[in-house]
């Protein structure tokens, strides 16, 4: 059984936000682990637009975990690195 990192980039969160998350929320029981990152710009108390998302899936989510990433490029401005382990 592999381990299955998804690193997902949101390039305008204010726009993409609400799509990722229906989508998230979709396939919630193959996603073990979420982290989500912004960026912040020095010295500026202000979000930027990009986010990040970090997700572990389960171990047993087959081809559920291929069509979450496809789902997920299938954003506009969303970008999806896959790792496995």
């Amino acid at each position: 059984m592999k381990k299955i990192i998804l690193g997902i980039q949101i390039g305008d969160r204010y726009d993409e936000a609400v799509e990722v998350q229906r989508t998230l929320t979709d396939f919630g029981c193959i996603i073990k682990t979420r982290i989500g990152l912004h960026q912040q710009e020095e010295y500026n108390e202000e979000c930027t637009e990009k986010g990040l998302l970090i997700l572990e899936l389960v171990k047993n989510c087959g081809d559920k975990g291929k069509e979450l990433e496809e789902r997920l490029n299938n954003i506009e401005d969303v970008k999806v690195r896959k790792m496995e382990f």
